[in-house]
């Protein structure tokens, strides 16, 4: 039996790999599944042929310190795919290691599903050649990126994000807050510093300093944060309690959010919990970023409603006095602030699609391979 090989480098790529496997399996495709992911795509019945645990890096110098492991596992999945066995090659996200796996598949002859393209409308538009060239058919989760891509020479269709899935599930203000056992009366701000070890390492203190200036204006305030359960925060440096929620039940019991620029922006507006967005960097990769990048704003919120939908505090702009101006209003039920912000989420939440990508998705993978 000839194999779908999936390539997916981290947690989010890892849970939407996961979504497409398990619609293949539903619909009985026949085809083995094998693959670089996580623990989702194995548990969807995906053989991992190395754990997406090793692959986890970010910014710009992080990788190069990884480059012989990045280059011994290239050359294992060059080796897979020129064996004639993969009828398929799905790519999720993880663009610096993926357009790499890209180039080899279609040297070797095999078709390339590429779910949730690299954002080549932030930085580095010249890379939508390559894809051009190396990917067969592009699966995009933003509503602007299929016109963007097929204007470049890409067959690309937007298959809904998705978030969109989560929807139907998401329970209400009450519901979301006895699950997490807080007082239902008191406003509640959530934090989220991020998932990663140096993403916490940059973005704890000015978020609690934040949530502990909010709270001297109103002592009434409760504050949780998300915290991934592989990431470790003292709790010297955090007086407030970890949550390991889902972020949607967190979004949803919280009256305004504190989020890293990221997923979990648009995870808001698909809550509807109004936020801020925060982030900060070395200052080293924050230059390259300043050079490369291309876009007026950092959360995808934003960039989804060409707009500033939440403000934006971003490296030294993050100030926890000025962020705090900027949520006090939010966290108030009845400030027309607050009100407005939640009706330019729901705007922003009808332009991301039905629910059902990973279904569309997993159709497209079944039509290549079978092709091929």
């Amino acid at each position: 039996m000839r194999e779908i090989l999936f390539v997916a480098g981290e947690v989010s790529g890892d849970q939407h790999a996961a979504g497409v496997a398990r619609e293949l399996r539903a619909s009985n495709a026949p085809f083995a599944l094998a693959g670089v992911g996580g623990d989702r795509m194995r548990e969807a019945g995906v053989e991992l042929i190395e754990h997406s645990g090793k692959l986890a890096v970010m910014g710009f110098i992080e990788p190069l310190k990884r480059l012989p492991h990045f280059r011994r596992l290239r050359n294992q999945l060059r080796a897979r795919i020129e064996s004639g066995n993969v009828a398929l090659v799905v790519l999720v996200d993880y663009g610096g290691f993926n357009m790499k796996i890209a180039d080899v598949a279609a040297a070797a002859g095999v078709p390339v599903l590429y779910f949730i393209t690299p954002q080549v409308w932030a930085s580095r538009p010249g890379r939508m050649k390559t894809l051009a060239r190396t990917v067969t058919k592009a699966a995009v989760i933003l509503p602007f990126e299929e016109k963007l891509l097929r204007q470049n020479g890409i067959d690309a269709t937007f298959v809904g994000h998705p978030l969109m899935d989560k929807v139907a599930s998401l329970p209400d203000r009450i519901e979301a807050r006895r699950a997490l056992g807080v007082d239902e009366s008191k406003p509640l701000l959530a934090l989220f510093p991020g998932s990663r070890a140096q993403e916490i390492a940059r973005h704890l203190d000015p978020f609690v300093a934040t949530a502990l200036e909010l709270q001297r204006r109103d002592p009434s305030l409760q504050v949780v944060v998300s915290a991934a359960p592989h990431v470790s925060i003292p709790k010297e440096r955090c007086p407030f309690p970890l949550v390991h929620a889902s972020s949607f039940s967190l979004l949803r019991a919280a009256d305004a959010a504190m989020c890293k620029s990221g997923t979990t922006t648009l995870e808001a507006a698909v809550a509807l919990c109004p936020l801020v967005v925060a982030y900060r960097t070395g200052a080293l990769e924050y230059a390259i970023a300043r050079r490369i990048v291309t876009i007026s704003y950092i959360g995808l919120v934003n960039i989804v409603a060409g707009r500033e939908v939440a403000r934006e505090f971003v490296q030294d702009a993050l100030v926890p006095r000025d962020v705090a101006d900027a949520l006090e209003p939010l966290l108030d039920t009845s400030n027309p602030e607050r009100a407005a912000m939640v009706a330019k989420l729901m705007s922003v939440r009808s332009t991301l699609g039905e629910p059902g990508a990973a279904k569309r998705v997993a159709a497209m993978a079944t039509r290549l391979a079978s092709a091929a």
